[in-house]
């Protein structure tokens, strides 16, 4: 029962769902999900209870168990907005959460799992009513949150969390780095592509009705689906949840995550209609091409340039790496999203002379990712 970081632990969860459930709780077994602080607990069976709940803490005496703690703090905040403010089942509810030992009691969605292992195991090809799905869920999301961002920060702020840091935090700095990244390239950013850069960071600083909740990592890790029959997708992991532009949220259906050297043509997939179709239910706005466009394209380019962060570290890696290949891979898609969507042209020009740049310094980077027999959608990264 150490599973769920000691004997205490458990002791405080029996006593909390005991008097939440008003009746008695013994544990039957505890899974511990490696590598996270989480664990699934199965419960013995009585009419009063479920079968078992997820729960989730701080690790003791890490490094960062204080940021931990914040992080849990902000998920149960997103949560109970979702179900009791919002009203819709994307994501598992709270059931309870302990401040004092740090942690939280959240509903089990088994045996749903999640889509990152099945495209492992089976290939996307196997699975595109789930990535479908996927799609439309986060897409849904961003619709049903659009325009109630001062319910979800007074959530935050009886969690005694900083209602205001959500989207400055996380734009803070890009633009400096992006100069120091193309800089070390050697493919400074002209006049032209750094006004564009401005204008995508000013996108995405100021989403007008494009402001949506995200769960704050839009990667398939992160959603949980039945392996077969109906596809009911389930969004987790909530930690850094903010209210932010929702094309942030697509970005993962265009541009290759941590895990993927590529994701596929979302357009020629259905990914793409599926996920602005759910969005426009909330937000109309997005079925403007141009505004969809250039918010998508500006998305896009911030995250690659975050990754293109990593460029010094991977350059002193051996040849062979797959990191390099992915962050040839993220360039590349980039600059194709932004182009097919005739958006941020200057920039987008800039993202194809850094990834030919890449290509030239890293030869064994120098592949062909239009090639499906190489590398098919969600091709995994090694």
């Amino acid at each position: 029962m150490t599973a769920l970081g000691g004997a205490s632990r458990l002791d405080t969860l029996q006593r909390l769902l005991a008097g939440l459930y008003d009746s008695p709780v013994t544990v039957a077994r505890v899974e511990r999900l490696e590598p996270w602080a989480v664990a699934r607990v199965w419960l013995d069976a009585t009419p009063a209870l479920p079968p078992s709940v997820v729960v989730k803490w701080v690790p003791d005496g890490e490094r960062d168990a204080r940021t931990a703690a914040w992080r849990l703090r902000t998920e149960c905040a997103a949560l109970r907005f979702l179900a009791e403010d919002v009203g819709v089942r994307l994501a598992p509810r709270v059931i309870a959460e302990h401040a004092g030992d740090r942690f939280v009691v959240l509903e089990d969605l088994a045996p749903r799992v999640a889509l990152d292992r099945l495209l492992r195991r089976d290939g996307a090809a196997a699975h595109r009513e789930r990535l479908a799905a996927f799609a439309e869920a986060r897409g849904a999301l961003s619709a049903a949150t659009a325009g109630q961002a001062a319910g979800y920060h007074a959530r935050r702020e009886l969690a005694g969390l900083d209602a205001a840091a959500d989207r400055a935090a996380r734009l803070a700095a890009l633009r400096g780095s992006a100069v120091e990244q193309a800089s070390a390239l050697d493919v400074a950013l002209d006049g032209r592509s750094l006004a564009e850069l401005d204008r995508a960071l000013g996108l995405l600083a100021d989403p007008g009705p494009f402001l949506a909740l995200s769960n704050g990592d839009a990667e398939a890790n992160n959603v949980l689906l039945h392996a077969t029959g109906p596809a009911r997708a389930r969004l987790i992991d909530f930690e850094f949840a903010g209210y932010t532009h929702a094309l942030t949220d697509a970005v993962c259906l265009y541009v290759p995550g941590p895990a993927w050297l590529t994701v596929g043509d979302p357009a020629a997939t259905g990914l793409a209609d599926a996920y602005r179709r759910a969005l426009a239910r909330g937000i109309p706005a997005a079925e403007d091409d141009r505004r969809y466009g250039e918010g998508l394209a500006a998305a896009c380019a911030a995250w690659a340039l975050r990754r293109l962060q990593r460029f010094a570290a991977l350059d002193a890696r051996a040849p062979g790496d797959h990191s390099r290949l992915q962050l040839v891979a993220t360039l590349d898609a980039t600059a194709r999203t932004a182009g097919t969507h005739q958006a941020l042209p200057h920039l987008t020009g800039w993202f194809g002379r850094a990834t030919e740049l890449l290509r030239r310094r890293w030869p064994d980077a120098d592949r062909d990712l239009a090639d499906p027999a190489a590398f098919p959608p969600y091709a995994v990264r090694r």
